[in-house]
């Protein structure tokens, strides 16, 4: 363990500051790993990246924090803090990170969140099955500060793209409505009766011309 922790620590770049908390595009993840050295690394490298991260240290932790576990009482309280990406070990004690993939991915509430992967062994078949299960990514261990960036920049987009969504759903919405007494497409709606006006004048000058 003291050799593996030698080696990710050196994976860490020097004098980076982690950036201040709060800020107007930060991400919150959640990082599942049952070893210490592997959250302290990965809990580094996402608040270099500008991330709020919150850290557990098993499946079963990642299923009680998201309120999946079945029991009220030992949910942290998801309602308050919108998890924008869950990071998770595949090899650990008792629910492996596949298995908690599984979880979230049958949850009608957090399916939708991207599940990456990370694991120090590169097993073609595991890979695979993670991410026809449906895995956002499967990333190799040690993880790099690339690698955390890359998934941020993933998700900023995807969150821009489904607020533009949003909004054009909106206008569109505000611009017309069923039960608009015009349709947008009329530029100066007449009523009935102005039109009638309108085409009687036009009337009483063209046979005015004519005599």
């Amino acid at each position: 363990m003291a050799a593996a922790g030698e080696v990710l620590r050196q994976n860490l770049p020097e004098k980076l500051e982690e950036s201040p908390s709060g800020a107007a595009n930060e991400l919150h993840v959640l990082a599942v790993d049952d070893s210490l050295v592997d959250r302290k690394v990965i809990e580094r490298l996402l608040k270099i990246s500008s991330c709020k991260v919150t850290v557990v240290e098993s499946g079963t932790r990642a299923l009680q924090y998201l309120g999946l576990d079945g029991d009220k009482k030992t949910s942290i309280g998801f309602d308050s803090e919108k998890v924008n990406l869950i990071m998770t070990d595949y090899s650990m004690p008792g629910m492996t990170g596949y298995d908690l993939l599984k979880k979230i991915k049958e949850s009608s509430v957090f399916r939708e969140i991207p599940v990456v992967i990370m694991s120090s062994e590169n097993i073609l078949t595991r890979i695979d099955r993670c991410l026809e299960e449906g895995a956002e990514d499967f990333l190799l261990k040690p993880v790099k500060l690339s690698d955390v960036r890359r998934l941020k920049d993933f998700i900023m987009k995807g969150e821009v793209k489904e607020g533009e969504k949003r909004c054009c759903k909106r206008s569109r919405s505000e611009d017309w409505s069923p039960s608009s007494t015009t349709h947008p497409c009329d530029t100066s709606p007449l009523s009935s009766s102005s039109l009638l006006s309108q085409l009687s004048t036009s009337t009483l000058s063209s046979k005015k011309s004519r005599l």
